[in-house]
């Protein structure tokens, strides 16, 4: 698959901003992520505070849903590399430091519900697009229609959209949606910003180089 989208130094800044943000918040335990998040909720101050510009947002639901229960802060930053793939035999013991880059940021359990109705609303705004057609080589949409339905839930070059031959990634300014919009299929994930995502992209583009 060829991701085509560029992004300019505007962006670039953007996500420089967006990334140190969300790795503060998930760095910093449930304290900080909570008083950023929930304002007084956790520190008792009015409003949160930033030493730094808040990423900008898009694709925000009017009320987001409370976490599950069984939801938890993560333990650490960043998720670990992803295993081996299955049936590739032994893995060298470097494997894991290699495949680092692929790491991606830990979502808190705020965040990741913030990340579910932003999918949601995600999800709708490419249901329109199927419902009208026009599905072209492979079943994919025009990159424009879909980039245009990102637009219209406030997603630009600030938040990373990228997309090219039915795949799509946008950065809200809390999580990654992610996934494939095409005549056959429609999927959504929600994750974290990658640790090196592939150069030239969003930040919610998985490096598909090599260490």
């Amino acid at each position: 698959m060829s991701y085509r989208r560029s992004v300019g130094p505007a962006y670039r800044q953007s996500v420089a901003l967006a990334a140190l943000a969300l790795l503060t918040l998930t760095a910093c335990g449930t304290e900080k992520a909570g008083r950023t998040e929930t304002g007084a909720a956790a520190s008792g101050s009015p409003t949160p505070s930033y030493s730094y510009p808040p990423p900008p947002k898009c694709a925000q639901a009017s009320a987001t849903p409370a976490p599950t229960p069984t939801s938890a802060s993560p333990s650490s930053a960043w998720s670990k590399p992803a295993s081996p793939p299955e049936g590739a035999g032994d893995a060298p013991p470097n494997y894991a430091d290699n495949h680092a880059y692929r790491m991606q940021a830990s979502l808190s359990a705020v965040q990741q519900a913030s990340g579910e109705a932003s999918a949601e609303l995600i999800r709708k705004e490419l249901e329109k697009v199927r419902e009208e057609g026009g599905s072209g080589e492979y079943g994919a949409y025009p990159d424009a229609r879909v980039e245009a339905a990102l637009q219209r839930l406030g997603c630009g070059e600030k938040h990373g959209v990228v997309v090219a031959n039915g795949f799509y990634a946008v950065y809200t300014g809390i999580a990654c949606v992610s996934g494939r919009v095409t005549k056959d299929e429609l999927t959504t994930e929600v994750h974290g910003v990658y640790a090196e995502p592939q150069p030239g992209q969003g930040p919610c583009v998985e490096n598909r180089g090599g260490h």
